[in-house]
């Protein structure tokens, strides 16, 4: 997928677009159909933990989604399964907050894992099989004119364009993972002995400041990592939804 042009008001370099590329996977009957991949694309966010027994299944699933044009997989680890036996390798504090931002904007009444959120505007169990894969093809059919993200050449920060910012504002906010597969042998817990796979793992989050609408140049966080890549998302303070991002 390659996301459009931009020219950022006011800024004086011209920066860069990021472009995402994937391999096309065999079409499925209950998919809907595609033109192409929307320049947008399509966030998918796992909540997962190593020390869940029903996790290993969505992880895979999630992974086959990461493979489809126009998709954007993120995992992120959760940490509050570690009482059964097994410190998750990947947990971070943070991401189970992010977790429960989801779940007050989208009113559920728990946490869980595995559980999925498209967009940042519905959420599913990970394990939902056909019903994620439909779910995100819906999503990549249901685009709005989102403000445009392009990085600098340097690198080192992201502009994004104008556009309506929705009720309560918006927020910028930079994901740090690591593209690919990965897996880690867990050895207590529910999962003990098994060798579970994750994909786009999320090492870190930094929110880069509140988007008003109007064109703006936000400072990225240093990779420290070889082969480390960064996704830049604008999303919804109250609501939570992904108005757009891209990948770096």
């Amino acid at each position: 997928m390659r996301f459009r042009g931009l020219v950022i008001a006011g800024a004086s370099a011209v920066l860069v677009a990021s472009a995402v590329g994937s391999a096309a996977q065999p079409s499925r009957t209950h998919r809907v159909a595609r033109q192409a991949a929307p320049a947008e694309p399509v966030v998918v966010e796992l909540f997962t933990a190593q020390g869940c027994s029903g996790c290993p299944e969505a992880n895979l699933a999630v992974e086959a989604l990461a493979d489809e044009p126009g998709v954007l997989a993120l995992t992120y680890a959760v940490d509050y399964w570690d009482y059964l036996g097994w410190p998750d390798t990947f947990a971070r504090p943070e991401f189970a907050q992010r977790q429960n931002a989801y779940r007050a904007a989208l009113r559920i009444r728990n946490v869980y894992t595995p559980q999925v959120v498209i967009d940042g505007r519905l959420q599913l169990p990970g394990g939902a099989g056909p019903a994620l894969q439909k779910a995100v093809d819906e999503a990549s059919t249901d685009r709005v004119p989102p403000p445009q993200i392009e990085f600098r050449a340097t690198g080192d920060r992201v502009g994004v364009g104008s556009g309506r910012p929705p009720a309560g504002g918006a927020e910028v906010w930079a994901v740090l993972y690591t593209p690919g597969p990965q897996t880690v042998t867990v050895n207590g817990g529910d999962n003990r002995g098994q060798a579970v796979r994750h994909v786009n793992v999320v090492r870190g989050l930094t929110k880069l400041g509140a988007w008003t609408g109007r064109p703006a140049l936000y400072p990225l966080p240093r990779r420290v990592e070889t082969g480390e890549a960064v996704a830049v998302l604008v999303q919804g303070r109250e609501d939570r939804r992904i108005l757009t991002a891209a990948t770096l």
